[in-house]
């Protein structure tokens, strides 16, 4: 989209727009600010507002048994097990506070809800390693935690991060930028360096994300990835050779073959 001229502000968040001029499509003031601060001020003819959805909690009747919602958001908090405040009662799903919005994630929380209740069972839903894809033209796709929550979560110096751009096969003849795609891993340095975070940008991103999901499921880590073969020429196998570290400060740009 940059390449196209659309203009990104980026780690800025709107807080005030402003009506100057009446019309179709009129005009508008955004003031923008980042986290330390700064303000952004401009002018707009259009605004599109695609920040999320509220959960329709607030008229249900929840308020008759004494289940807690956040008034603001319409979400409901629940424990470990999916318990609201009120213990007979459950939620799962999008209407869940601070847990990730996604249908396949409602559905396996649902069914471990069910075999918890009626089935003896005690296995809990997983609302970290959660394999996403965004399916933007050039996808995004990660499992587990992101760099900040990682160090917020183990500390910097527990946390390494390896990582690295390249360039897809199918990219060679139509000469596209050699350092548009690009892969991390998170590791765990503590725990026999674990990955605890996976991401990749390149075609197919949601096809790798999968994959890779159920060997961090299964506690992958770095050495497992650098023992394990890749298959050449394909995008995944950046993942068995990453070498550079973030903290190393190493040049990660391809030249390109």
């Amino acid at each position: 989209m940059e390449e196209h001229g659309v203009k990104f502000i980026k780690e800025f968040v709107p807080t005030k727009i402003e009506q100057i001029e009446v019309g179709a499509p009129g005009r508008l003031k955004v003031t923008s600010q980042s986290a330390d601060g700064k303000e952004v001020v401009e002018e707009y003819n259009t605004v599109l507002l695609a920040i999320g959805r509220d959960a329709c909690t607030r008229k249900i009747g929840l308020d008759i048994p004494g289940v807690k919602i956040n008034e603001k958001t319409g979400k409901i908090p629940v424990n470990d097990e999916e318990q609201t405040t009120v213990s007979h009662i459950y939620a799962i799903g999008d209407v869940l506070e601070n847990k990730i919005e996604l249908t396949p994630v409602a559905i396996q929380a649902g069914r471990l809800l069910a075999q918890r209740l009626y089935g003896g069972s005690t296995a809990k839903c997983d609302y970290v390693n959660v394999p996403t894809t965004v399916f933007t033209p050039l996808e995004y796709g990660a499992c587990g935690l992101s760099e900040e929550n990682a160090i917020a979560k183990y500390g910097e110096d527990n946390i390494e991060v390896y990582h690295s751009y390249f360039w897809p096969l199918e990219w060679t003849v139509p000469d596209r930028d050699s350092n548009k795609c690009y892969a991390k891993v998170i590791c765990h340095i503590k725990d026999n360096e674990r990955v605890v975070g996976f991401h990749v940008l390149s075609p197919n991103a949601g096809e790798i994300t999968q994959g890779f999901a159920v060997a961090i499921k299964c506690g992958l880590t770095k050495e497992q990835l650098d023992s394990t073969i890749g298959i050449h020429p394909v995008c995944a196998e950046i993942f068995t050779t990453l070498t550079v570290t973030k903290r190393s400060g190493e040049d990660l740009v391809q030249g390109g073959c």
